[in-house]
């Protein structure tokens, strides 16, 4: 089993979508550090496929069937996790659902309201109960993931990159009301790793330029500065750390992990109607 970087031996950390992907690379992290995580997910045999997978490698994890947008499951299960293990020392919020794109004067209501209500308002569920418990513990540490977008919004994504702009935004109000139980809220922004999720990206994104994929693939690429794709375990490294006693004094902070890129904006052509054709 290779170790960590990061002390977390003895903490109780819950992982939000954590069934694959950047969430399943977070909660492997935290749990080479020496945490008991508990991967939390929607898709439950996934995730306590990925759970096993972890237990096999020598770590300290399980899972749990967990819909962050069902406030009262989410309540009732960390409840149930504080009263198996005596506390909870993480939550990361990572769970979250990628958006059709589509520009904002077509985005269908349900469209914007399934975004909102797994990426943004599950953060705040999870986080609210979280909050509860840490405060009654005066300790612990919350990471939210937001994204690049959240932060430089791209075209044909208006759900998202508010979804993500939000939990910034809750990120920074929960870290000010819990300052004084020592409880430490930060949020990281990953910037382009090749996930499912990406994959879907620039499938969408290649269609709404007339390109090809590979070339939208090679054209997000070279706008990182330094040169590739990141990995999945390039924000689990950041997410450890930050949920480690080595960022002890650090709260309220908002860091991006993109390889120095700052955002893409995207933007689709004019697309064609009827009055272009008439003054042709």
């Amino acid at each position: 089993m290779t170790t960590s970087p990061v002390d977390l031996s003895g903490r109780i950390a819950v992982v939000t979508g954590a069934a694959q992907g950047l969430g399943l690379a977070m909660a492997r992290e935290l749990a080479r550090g020496g945490a008991t995580v508990v991967l939390a997910d929607v898709q439950a045999e996934k995730a306590s496929e990925s759970a096993e997978g972890l237990v096999r490698e020598g770590l300290l994890a399980r899972a749990v069937a967990l819909d962050v947008t069902d406030s009262a499951l989410v309540n009732d299960v960390l409840a149930a996790i504080v009263t198996e293990n005596g506390r909870l020392d993480i939550l990361v919020n990572n769970a979250g659902v990628g958006q059709k794109l589509d520009r904002i004067s077509e985005l269908p209501d349900q469209e914007w309201d399934r975004v909102l209500a797994a990426t943004l308002t599950g953060s705040f569920y999870c986080g609210r109960a979280a909050a509860a418990i840490m405060e009654r513990q005066e300790s612990g540490a919350i990471v939210n993931i937001s994204s690049i977008n959240g932060q430089n919004p791209a075209a044909l994504a208006g759900a998202y990159n508010v979804a993500k702009a939000g939990v910034i935004t809750l990120t920074r109000t929960m870290s000010l009301e819990l300052a004084a139980y020592g409880v430490r809220v930060n949020a990281v922004c990953p910037g382009p790793v090749y996930t499912d999720f990406n994959r879907s990206v620039m499938r969408q994104r290649s269609e709404s330029l007339g390109i090809a994929e590979d070339e939208m693939i090679e054209r997000v690429r070279s706008a990182v500065p330094l040169g590739r794709w990141g990995e999945p375990e390039d924000i689990a490294r950041m997410v450890a750390w930050l949920a480690s006693p080595a960022a002890d004094w650090m709260t309220g902070e908002v860091i991006r992990v993109s390889g120095g890129l700052e955002g893409v904006s995207a933007a689709p052509p004019r697309r064609t109607s009827a009055d272009d054709d008439e003054n042709d």
